[in-house]
């Protein structure tokens, strides 16, 4: 591996190239974040173009491994939806009373379609906020939660 990737002074990611050119404000971005996270990540500059294809993060050695893991916990915010405890109504926009991995919450379901099927029986729910919640298996939840959630399916 011919370059670096370090901390500037304001807490951004810089990607040093081999001739000692240095990019500030990069952004790693996943490929496929959900099904696949550890393969396939983008590192995109400020400007949105892509300056680095890392095939797999595995691959990496640590220190580099480390920041980029950072970088990634902040921006793939996705808690685990555990329990429902309530749903304000079966009609969109609804708010929604959880608990997650991450404590108790409320959101607003927008839409139904906000909830989205993904691969082995999992969903993914976007809140009105932009926040987006896990579930890695509909039918591992508790049969109250399954009920409720089965009416906006």
């Amino acid at each position: 591996m011919d370059w670096r990737i370090e901390r500037d002074a304001f807490g951004r990611l810089v990607l040093v190239e081999p001739d000692g050119r240095r990019r500030a404000g990069v952004l790693p971005v996943r490929a496929f974040p959900l099904s696949a996270p550890d393969d396939g990540l983008s590192l995109v500059g400020s400007d949105g173009r892509e300056l680095r294809w890392i095939d797999r993060l595995d691959a990496l050695p640590a220190p580099t491994r480390a920041l980029l893991d950072e970088e990634l916990a902040a921006r793939d915010f996705a808690p685990v939806l555990l329990k429902l405890h309530s749903v304000s109504s079966f009609g969109v926009p609804s708010t929604w009373r959880v608990a997650t991995d991450r404590g108790e919450t409320d959101f607003v379901l927008k839409a139904e379609e906000d909830i989205r099927r993904l691969e082995g029986g999992a969903l993914l729910i976007a809140s009105a906020s932009g926040v987006q919640f896990r579930i890695p298996d509909a039918k591992a939840l508790d049969r109250g939660s399954r009920k409720l959630l089965e009416r906006f399916l």
